[in-house]
């Protein structure tokens, strides 16, 4: 039987913590409640304290999307279709919260200042890891290298933003409307043939 330890719990409550308030809108005690660990246990595993515990948590969230991404596209080839699915479980985990959660990501890298260089380097690592995971699915289809990655940092951008909308506009529209039009741009532009060498 899998038993988490407490620093996974720790970094679980993080992790959900990001995503529903932000770093800084989320108090230690809290932390601790929630991951159903001991005074002092903070500072034992992570001893620089509430950023070290947050770095953390965005690398355990980086770990997951290698795993989601190969899961999510095993189920769905296309990936268009295999995109669709993720922004609509976006979507229904959004409403089902009443718009408070969000992406942990963009909530913390919001709030980030230049200061924060552990924070933004775990940060970029996982916007790059997303970006990666998409443009390698849609080189799969048939488009090139450069506009893989470029409609890749769209769709993440469009997300990142589409969702910000969403969830400040109690309506998950903003977030559709955007995704239909990108979709719609990456049906019609032309797959380009690989040069063999």
């Amino acid at each position: 039987m899998n038993t988490l330890t407490t620093r996974d719990k720790l970094i679980a409550a993080m992790a959900d913590a990001l995503q529903r308030k932000g770093l800084h809108g989320v108090g230690l005690n809290e932390l601790l409640t929630h991951a159903q660990a001991p005074k002092g246990s903070l500072y034992h595993h992570f001893p620089g304290g509430k950023t070290e515990l947050a770095v953390a948590a965005i690398e355990h969230i980086g770990n997951g999307i290698d795993a989601f991404f190969a899961q999510l596209f095993a189920r769905h080839p296309e990936p268009l279709e295999a995109m669709r699915r993720w922004l609509h479980n976006t979507l229904q985990q959004l409403e089902s919260s009443q718009f408070e959660r969000g992406c942990p990501l963009a909530t913390v890298a919001l709030e980030s200042s230049p200061e924060d260089v552990a924070i933004r380097a775990a940060l970029a690592g996982c916007f790059a890891r997303l970006r990666a995971a998409l443009a390698a699915q849609l080189s799969n289809v048939g488009f090139a290298a450069e506009p893989a990655e470029n409609f890749a940092t769209l769709f993440v951008s469009l997300y990142e933003g589409g969702l910000l909308q969403a969830r400040v506009a109690g309506s998950r529209e903003p977030l559709v409307r955007a995704s239909n039009a990108l979709f719609e741009l990456i049906r019609q532009y032309p797959r380009e043939k690989r040069h063999e060498a």
